[in-house]
């Protein structure tokens, strides 16, 4: 779905289909935008994604690529070992000198208590050390013809999250419990396929006692 494929739609709802439009593609690819954001904010597991990072050589310390919001997990050496995840607090009493130890190849991470987009691994890295994590990317500014970069279940939360911009930043007061049916919309929406995950996730899934 491109962001001129949801103006599309929103025009229809928003009955803004005749020209000169009430709102340019401009305006309204803002709010998409915009959109895409505040969902990431509700849902950051939607814009999760996992690639390979090179390890910051002879440092414990570990910053993920600008454009993250938060790390989700570290999984393994890039042809090696699993990276395993370990409590800061235990290691600092148990094994104070731990983040000064010779550096190797990491075998534990740790997450950063204050800053969801840096961790710690131990031991800290030698050189050619990469790393396969997966983390929460902020979602990019796109133009009017990208592909959007999330799933299909969330084309009609994220259509229903640009009605509720729009009409936020023109609305009136005759209009306000329209807005909020929207912004209900697309929040309820993504509640429950988060919760649903329970449904499709266990081994169990879509299996019936038939009576």
């Amino acid at each position: 779905m491109t962001p001129q494929e949801v103006i599309s739609i929103v025009r229809d709802i928003v009955r803004d289909t005749a020209t000169p439009y009430r709102y340019s593609d401009v305006d309204m690819l803002s709010c998409v935008n915009m959109a895409l954001k505040t969902m990431s904010t509700y849902r950051p597991d939607i814009f999760s994604y996992i690639t390979t990072i090179e390890a910051t050589v002879g440092t414990v310390v570990q910053t993920l690529p600008s454009d993250a919001i938060r790390l989700v997990e570290v999984f393994y050496v890039q042809g090696g070992n699993a990276v395993t995840e370990v409590n800061r607090e235990t290691m600092d009493q148990m094994y104070p000198g731990w983040v000064s130890e010779a550096a190797g190849v990491p075998v534990n991470f740790v997450r950063h208590p204050r800053n969801p987009a840096s961790f710690f691994l131990y031991p800290r890295p030698t050189a050619g050390n990469n790393i396969i994590v997966e983390f929460v990317r902020a979602p990019i500014d796109y133009e009017l013809a990208d592909q959007i970069d999330i799933t299909p279940d969330m084309s009609g939360v994220l259509v229903c999250a640009t009605v509720h911009m729009l009409e936020t930043v023109d609305t009136e007061p005759n209009n306000a419990e329209r807005t909020k049916v929207f912004r209900d919309l697309y929040i309820d929406a993504m509640t429950a396929s988060l919760n649903n995950r329970a449904v499709p996730d266990t081994e169990t899934a879509a299996v019936k006692k038939l009576r």
